[in-house]
């Protein structure tokens, strides 16, 4: 396999990831500001499949917006799976400790937590309000095995926590949102697709292409092989960046009162929800991979259904808020990461990490 060529190099280079970050947002909101694309209704992705299957899809902006989402978040992730073998998700659902921390976590203080903060922030403004308190139901079912596998965590784990979370929010998301919001229809089931989505496709995908190329070319090509996943991952989050400023981004530039009124609270949710469960974990004595799977899955809100409720049970400016939501929470996580990655070698002595761990290339350690 060729040598890659230095822009791709550089985009394995973790220092340099926040360049590229911004770059996308700003390239984003360009667009977005170019083509008037926060004048068009958004299409919640699960409707664009269900239309493409239907045969009744239509390349609009929106539907081609909510493809670009779908397709963004697949890059991320599926490299993220070809790192994980089956054996291993096993082992990881005999982590009890780590499995229950996180349903502590997720259901029994993250809800009230972000119901809390809308309370104190937003009383005043019902629909950011109810958008806040949307956007804190649900544990994310997808980006957050991309941040686990960017802070080199434990994969395995992180594909674990989300299908219970993914089967736990199913259930709970109808009792919440009654609970903290009142009477709130919607399809129970798009959970359920999500799943598929995010999660299916993306680890079969990833497992048919471990299983194929270490037979083709063993643990040598397979690792070569690696590198390039690695680069397709972070195009991956480059591109689903830029989709989601498309959307909404240039409501950083026109409405910089209604973003900073979201981001405060928010903000102050994610990093408190991690630092909680990272240094739980720490505390506990789970080594820094189980750690910083824990971490971003007690963190991570699932946007996807927050968007979804919210178009289809509220009224615009609610949806608004869970757009904006990602906007965010992407930010505010890939800093995260960097957390992880600087307090590892002071909170966690050095251990060697087994061959089913994600195993990311050097550059990537600086």
């Amino acid at each position: 396999m060729p040598d890659k060529p230095n822009l791709l190099h550089k985009l394995q280079d973790f220092r340099l990831l926040p360049v590229f970050v911004l770059f996308s947002m700003a390239a984003g909101i360009l667009l977005g500001k170019i083509y008037g694309i926060s004048n068009y209704r958004l299409t919640p992705p699960i409707d664009a499949i269900h239309s493409i299957f239907l045969g009744s899809y239509q390349f609009t902006i929106s539907n081609s917006l909510a493809l670009g989402v779908v397709i963004g978040l697949f890059l991320m992730m599926y490299p993220a799976m070809t790192n994980v073998k089956f054996e291993d998700l096993g082992k990881a659902f005999r982590s009890s400790k780590q499995l229950l921390l996180v349903i502590i976590l997720n259901y029994l203080i993250a809800p009230f937590f972000m119901f809390l903060l809308a309370k104190l922030f937003l009383s005043g403004e019902i629909d950011m309000y109810t958008g806040l308190v949307l956007y804190g139901l649900a544990p994310c079912i997808a980006m957050v095995i991309v941040f686990t596998f960017l802070a080199k965590g434990n994969n395995a784990l992180a594909i674990v926590l989300v299908a219970i979370n993914s089967i736990i929010q199913m259930i709970l998301i109808p009792v919440y949102s009654k609970l903290l919001l009142g009477e709130v229809g919607f399809d129970v089931w798009v959970v359920a697709e999500s799943v598929v989505l995010y999660l299916g496709l993306p680890l079969v995908a990833g497992f048919l292409t471990r299983k194929i190329w270490l037979k083709r070319v063993g643990e040598a090509g397979f690792a070569k092989l690696k590198g390039w996943l690695n680069t397709i991952s972070i195009v991956g989050l480059l591109f689903t960046l830029i989709v989601m400023f498309a959307l909404k981004g240039d409501l950083l530039l026109t409405s910089p009162l209604f973003i900073l009124k979201l981001a405060i609270p928010m903000t102050i949710f994610f990093w408190t929800m991690f630092v909680l469960a990272y240094f739980t974990s720490w505390k506990l004595g789970f080594n820094y991979q189980d750690s910083v799977a824990v971490g971003f899955n007690s963190t991570g809100r699932d946007f996807e259904i927050a968007i979804a409720i919210a178009i289809t049970a509220f009224n615009p400016t609610v949806a608004l808020a869970t757009v904006v939501g990602p906007l965010i929470e992407v930010p505010v996580m890939l800093a995260l990461v960097w957390f992880a990655r600087r307090t590892k070698s002071r909170l966690f002595a050095p251990s060697v990490i087994p061959v089913s761990e994600p195993l990311v290339p050097e550059k990537l350690e600086r």
